[in-house]
Parts: structure tokens; C-alpha cells; sequence
């Protein structure tokens, strides 16, 4: 194989980030569609927990650490997307891709509840790890 072919041929990484931006762009149209009452319930619990967690300003697993850091952006984001966007009706969705398109002109919304879950969460981690470790010094 030759090193022009190797520079035209997207890397696995490249691939995985734009098919998990094209996902993240469908966030917006299920952060407007899942209160259509067309959305069944499932589709739409879910599709608020995908969109809160996107939209928080706060990762739960932090992007300072190594690999793992990136993998809710890379992965689990996208999968969540892809797995909601399979539970909307069709016609549910292209109704409000147009007002998605619209609205992301506008920015991203953050969504500080989820945030401010996330770092509780945090928080009870660090209290109980701070707990079994002075029971093991004592």
C-alpha cells in the first residue's frame, strides 16, 4: 500500500468522531421532539436522560483522565443518540429537524440539574471511598 492511499483513507478515530457528531447534532431535534405526544413513553424517558446527560455540564467520567475521560463523548453519547433516535417515529423526527436546525444556531443549553447530580454523585463516591479507607487505617 502506498503512502498517498494511506493519507486519502479516513483513520478509524476520524471516522468514529464524525459519525459521533452526526449523532450529537440529532440531540437538539430529540431535545425538542420527545415532548410530542406521538413520542411514546419509553422513547421519551429515555431521550431525556440521553439529552440531560449530553447537555450537562459536567462528564461523569471527568476528560483529564486518560482514555476513559473521552469515552462518554466518543462512545456512550452516540450510542445513547443512536439507540433513541432508532425509539422516535420517523415522522416525529423530520418534523423537528427543522426547528433543531434553528436552535442550534443559538447554542448548546446547559443543563445544571444533571450537573449538579453528577457531582453529588461525586461527592457520595469520594465520602464512601474516605470512609472505607480511614476504617482499613484504624
Amino acid at each position: 500500500m502506498d503512502a498517498k492511499a494511506s493519507e486519502t483513507r479516513p483513520s478509524l478515530l476520524n471516522k468514529l468522531k464524525t459519525m459521533a457528531r452526526k449523532l450529537k447534532a440529532n440531540l437538539m431535534v430529540m431535545y425538542l421532539a420527545y415532548r410530542d405526544p406521538r413520542v411514546p413513553l419509553f422513547a421519551k424517558i429515555f431521550a431525556i436522560c440521553v439529552v440531560a446527560y449530553a447537555f450537562s455540564p459536567v462528564d461523569l467520567i471527568p476528560d483529564f483522565i486518560p482514555v476513559l475521560g473521552y469515552l462518554d463523548d466518543i462512545i456512550l453519547v452516540p450510542f445513547g443518540v443512536y439507540i433513541a433516535l432508532r425509539l422516535f417515529p420517523k415522522e416525529v423526527l423530520e418534523e423537528y429537524r427543522a426547528k433543531a436546525e434553528e436552535q442550534r444556531k443559538l447554542g448548546k443549553p446547559k443543563n445544571w440539574i444533571t450537573g449538579t447530580f453528577i457531582i453529588a454523585v461525586w461527592i457520595a463516591l469520594a465520602v464512601l471511598c474516605g470512609r472505607y479507607f480511614i476504617r482499613l487505617v484504624k
